[in-house]
């Protein structure tokens, strides 16, 4: 790609280029300057004519117009030295139609890239995280009151353990880790219980 050799508020140096039936330069628009269309999505159709071609451009328009320049070099229309140079040309433009001269050839913005053809390999994908098995929750937490209760929830822990274990294998679902601390808890609690009451029998039977 290369730059046009013709400097802005110039017309193209071919003779046959710069003329239209009637005499009229094909390039130019009213007053015999460059036809300003920056930001309008494309040069104006025939008959079209746009009174603001020599308006001075602000910092915002030297901005949009540097955004298109790298838009276009990052998708390989144009090489380092040619974008530096319209770059620096786009930052030394005193008008708007300057500026629209520097992006006639180049896509009003990045061409979007087309979507992904298919689906993520399963592989790729993230693991679903397995629902907590609720028993297993109550099993914790009720060996986790046998330290309030004086072992008094160490029976509910073991049951509920057992029975979070059972369908934890069946269904898949988490929180085993849960379920064999409340069993832990929950046995040691029942032991400790049955070690009393039967050290309260054996005592009441001796002094009887």
């Amino acid at each position: 790609m290369s730059y046009p050799s013709w400097q802005p508020g110039e017309g193209p140096k071919d003779p046959q280029a710069r003329q239209r039936p009637g005499g009229v330069p094909s390039w130019r628009g009213q007053g015999g300057q460059p036809p300003v269309w920056y930001g309008q999505g494309g040069p104006p159709q025939p008959g079209h004519a746009d009174g603001s071609h020599s308006m001075l451009a602000s910092h915002a328009d030297r901005e949009r117009a540097v955004d298109v320049l790298r838009a276009g070099f990052g998708e390989g229309r144009m090489e380092q030295a040619e974008f530096e140079k319209r770059v620096a040309r786009a930052y030394a433009a005193r008008t708007v139609g300057e500026l629209a001269l520097l992006v006639a050839d180049l896509p009003q913005g990045p061409v979007p890239l087309p979507a992904a053809v298919g689906a993520v390999p399963r592989t790729f994908l993230p693991l679903p995280v397995p629902k907590t098995n609720e028993k297993a929750i109550g099993s914790a937490i009720c060996g986790g009151l046998c330290l309030v209760t004086v072992g008094l929830t160490g029976l509910p822990a073991v049951i509920l353990g057992h029975s979070a274990r059972s369908e934890i294998r069946r269904t898949g679902e988490g929180g085993d880790g849960l379920a064999l601390t409340g069993l832990v808890i929950g046995w040691l609690a029942t032991a400790s219980w049955t070690l009393v009451v039967t050290l309260l029998l054996i005592a009441a039977l001796t002094t009887g």
